[in-house]
């Protein structure tokens, strides 16, 4: 017990030193070690990192979580180190809210059919956004996290650390030139010549009773200054090391967000491979729904110039065919026909299939991934479109289904 209130004397006493040394900076009474300026430039580029990357925590957040209460509840399942339950996604659960009304309206009417396809489609984009939010959880979100909790915290703890050997080693200047002051002045009064005449020359004794005190101060300051020198340079030297480990920490983020924006295309380009996927089916399902551009063309209108020619009697004309090179005239008045469609001499290209893909008729080929086929375009073809060889085989294919090699 005694030596526990000892110890407490001691650290109040320690605390009140640093308190008031603190204090008299603030009001300008007291001089200040300042640290050189590359410490402080790692200082203030410490704290910008730690400032801007709980911004873009937070932000990113949000992003894959809009709902606040659910973020609230998952912060609070990570506090207490359970398992957040598993969520349905806002695409899942529109998906099963269009399946239970395609059954009550019918699957067997338009509108029940194209309820059901819709509704695995949105069902496919909320698997696809729990997949995306989980990966970008993992490889973006949980080192910056690391970050925050973990260097930042031991960086905190050391820089305060830092702060009270300096404020030690500003007290320790301080005593040590007030008790240099209070020596030169015990000396002075000390040189002064004694008056013997008197019976008791006390005054003299005094002064040189007090010099010799001094001295003993001076010196023991003069110590706890070498000590706590010594103390502050090995802080700051630890402290430095850890502010260095910053441009280690911004490698390691750069290499998170690569993964992030890698995990996020895909994403994105899953979603609207399902889109142009549905945009197909329902284009085969409802003739009024329309699947494409040739199919929005106002040819399915007649326009007024359409109709008044009708009306006039009819004058020969030459049709105009536009000419595919190794194309029959045939073929570009109507559908192309890539069996008829011969292979031009150069800019054919290997490509590596992605995804599986059904064909909608004979004029296109099904595709299986991870296989190779040769690819090329030819003139006046949709952008959209390749013309894909597979041995025998030769058909359309959609670009977004291939990555083109060579």
């Amino acid at each position: 017990m005694e030596f526990n209130v000892k110890k407490l004397a001691s650290d109040a006493g320690v605390f009140f030193s640093r308190a008031m040394q603190f204090t008299e900076e603030k009001l300008g009474q007291a001089e200040k070690t300042e640290l050189d300026a590359h410490f402080e430039n790692l200082l203030a580029r410490a704290d910008c990192t730690k400032n801007w990357t709980e911004k873009i925590l937070r932000q990113t957040e949000v992003l894959l979580q809009p709902n606040p209460s659910a973020r609230v509840e998952e912060f609070l399942y990570e506090k207490l180190d359970r398992k957040v339950p598993s969520r349905v996604t806002n695409g899942e659960l529109l998906a099963q809210y269009m399946t239970e009304a395609a059954n009550d309206f019918g699957p067997g009417t338009p509108y029940g059919k194209t309820l059901i396809k819709v509704g695995e489609t949105q069902r496919r984009l909320g698997a696809a956004e729990r997949e995306f939010i989980h990966s970008a959880s993992i490889n973006f979100l949980t080192p910056l996290r690391n970050f925050l909790e973990g260097d930042w915290r031991t960086i905190s703890k050391e820089r305060r650390i830092l702060q009270n050997r300096r404020l030690d080693l500003d007290a320790c200047k301080a005593r040590l030139k007030k008790a240099k002051a209070a020596e030169a002045k015990a000396a002075c009064e000390g040189d002064a010549v004694p008056d013997f005449q008197e019976t008791r020359p006390r005054n003299y004794v005094l002064s040189a009773s007090a010099s010799a005190l001094w001295s003993d101060e001076v010196e023991k300051a003069e110590h706890e200054l070498r000590l706590t020198q010594t103390e502050f340079d090995r802080q700051a030297e630890v402290t430095r090391l850890l502010l260095e480990g910053i441009s280690s920490t911004h490698v390691n983020h750069l290499r998170c967000l690569h993964e992030f924006v890698e995990s996020q295309t895909n994403y994105y380009a899953q979603c609207y491979q399902f889109m142009l996927d549905l945009q197909k089916q329902l284009g085969r399902f409802s003739g009024t729904f329309v699947g494409n551009a040739d199919s929005t063309s106002p040819a399915a209108a007649p326009s007024p110039p359409a109709v008044a020619a009708a009306t006039l009697p009819a004058v020969p004309t030459i049709p105009v065919v536009p000419t595919i090179v190794g194309v029959p005239n045939t073929v570009a008045e109507g559908v192309l026909n890539p069996n008829e469609v011969k292979p031009p001499a150069s800019g054919t290209r290997k490509a590596r299939v992605l995804y599986d893909y059904e064909a909608a008729d004979s004029t296109e080929l099904a595709l299986l991934a991870d296989e190779m086929i040769t690819v090329y375009s030819l003139p006046g073809m949709d952008p959209d479109w390749l013309i894909g060889e597979r041995g025998n085989q030769k058909g359309k294919v959609p670009v977004t289904y291939l990555e083109l090699l060579s």
